[in-house]
């Protein structure tokens, strides 16, 4: 009887919650069934004024195909062969894109995406299709602008713009929607929630702060629109975590705030311009709170300032604990990369920290000349021992561009490749290098065997990672 009574109360407790989740009218009763007057709730309004921004991408790219037997002069020789002239093989990739300023025909998708495109063609959601040009990538955050001709966009509507959401006020179990081109079949759109915020540690790019979404994202989505329920762009779809090869639930996006700055950038310069605060840091844990005397439990150490940074100007200190960067608090150090992502030359910011026990809030100003350093190892494993930096020179002092090699550590692995300090680097595996991106990109080419093209004391040289 005991188990009868028990059971009896269970069921009815899940039928009152299947209850609570039925929607209710403005009086509190259940509403009856809908008449076919009535209209059904529906995302379909919001997604005809969102999916026309949305645009598939599909690039074209020339890549050699050579038999390794013919590169062997004794095996020509052998066989009486002539010269082998090279040849080449088409391939096609599909994507996604937004029109994020369809008066100006900017179209916003992953750098991935379009790298190493001979051809790129843009289709938009009324099945016209357009030539596109690069505008600008940045590999370090895996986004790239696209131009299409404006007047061609506009020949048979007015353009239509994506509207830019706040990313910085979402929160976890928020409904979003994701529109994009999987395994290319066409525009489609799924829907899910907000999983997390903040993700990094996926060894995807150099700079991470990933929305997570269980909306479904293929392969193809890349560069798609991550909207909220208004229809605001919210983020950029950009990878997966796939052990199958499709979705399992788990996609992540480029938050809209950081793409903003990021499309901005490379709209004006046609490259991102990060600055440099000259900060070295590391996540605050329990032990160091303890040694510093200090009662916090979120932020960042700095452990090291570079000498002549704008971090140096402002008075840091090795021990200094930043807890907000800008209007950006700081809680890890991975809050701490994601702010430094979109700090760009020219900025100022406030940064408050606390040094002996007392909180102090500094405005820190990155003059034009401050550009992006980054550890070499970030790129590859045979740098390591290196710091990068953005080079400009000019036509009275060595090259125009590419990437110097402020530090090489005596001993280090890039040191035995024959590296040194001041080194400029403006080739990898025959990509022009004219900056850390072009770099980045260029190594993904080669990652086992990268050679590059370096100028030393007025001279090119050239030298293989081993």
């Amino acid at each position: 009887m005991t188990c009868a009574v028990e059971c009896a109360r269970r069921m009815g407790l899940l039928l009152a919650m299947l209850l609570a989740m039925l929607p209710v009218t403005v009086s509190g009763q259940l509403p009856a069934v809908l008449g076919d007057g009535e209209p059904m709730p529906s995302l379909a309004p919001m997604m005809e004024q969102v999916t026309p921004t949305v645009v598939n991408i599909a690039t074209f790219t020339n890549v050699e195909v050579r038999n390794p037997l013919f590169d062997d002069p004794f095996f020509r020789r052998f066989f009486d062969l002539p010269s082998m002239e090279q040849r080449y093989r088409r391939t096609r990739s599909a994507g996604s894109g937004v029109i994020v300023d369809g008066s100006r025909g900017f179209i916003l998708t992953n750098d991935h995406v379009v790298s190493r495109a001979d051809e790129i063609t843009v289709t938009l959601a009324d099945g016209r299709s357009l030539e596109a040009t690069l505008v600008g990538a940045d590999a370090q955050v895996d986004l790239a602008v696209l131009r299409v001709d404006p007047e061609e966009l506009a020949a048979e509507a007015p353009p239509v713009t994506a509207r830019f959401g706040d990313s910085a006020t979402l929160r976890v179990g928020d409904f979003v929607v994701a529109i994009g081109n999987p395994f290319g079949l066409g525009q489609t759109v799924t829907s899910g929630i907000i999983s997390a915020i903040g993700r990094s540690g996926l060894g995807v790019e150099g700079y991470e702060d990933f929305i997570q979404t269980d909306a479904s994202i293929n392969p193809g989505n890349s560069g798609g629109a991550l909207v909220n329920l208004r229809g605001e762009l919210v983020g950029i779809n950009t990878a997966i975590i796939a052990p199958a090869g499709g979705n399992v639930g788990i996609g992540f996006a480029i938050p809209a705030n950081m793409a903003q700055v990021i499309m901005g950038e490379l709209i004006a310069h046609g490259e991102v311009r990060r600055g440099h605060l000259g900060l070295q840091v590391q996540g605050l844990n329990v032990e160091l709170a303890r040694a510093f005397g200090i009662d916090l439990r979120e932020g960042v150490v700095v452990t090291a300032v570079d000498v002549s940074s704008p971090a140096a100007s402002a008075g840091f200190q090795p021990g200094d604990v930043i807890v907000r960067l800008g209007e950006r608090r700081v809680r890890t150090a991975t809050d701490f990369r994601a702010r430094a992502a979109v700090i760009m030359v020219g900025d100022e910011l406030e940064i408050e920290f606390a040094r002996d026990g007392a909180r102090q809030v500094v405005a820190v100003a990155v003059p034009e000349d401050q550009f992006e350093r980054v550890a070499g190892a970030r790129l590859h494993p045979r740098l390591e021992g290196t710091v990068l930096q953005n080079h400009r020179g000019g036509p009275e002092r060595d090259v125009a561009a590419g990437v110097r090699l402020l530090d090489v550590s005596e001993g280090s692995r890039a040191w035995r490749n024959g590296l040194r300090a001041d080194d400029i680097i403006v080739a990898v595996n025959q990509r022009t290098s004219r900056n850390l991106s072009d770099l980045t990109q260029g190594i993904k080419l080669d990652q086992r065997n990268p050679v590059i093209r370096i100028w030393r004391e007025g001279q090119f040289y050239v030298v293989r990672l081993r």
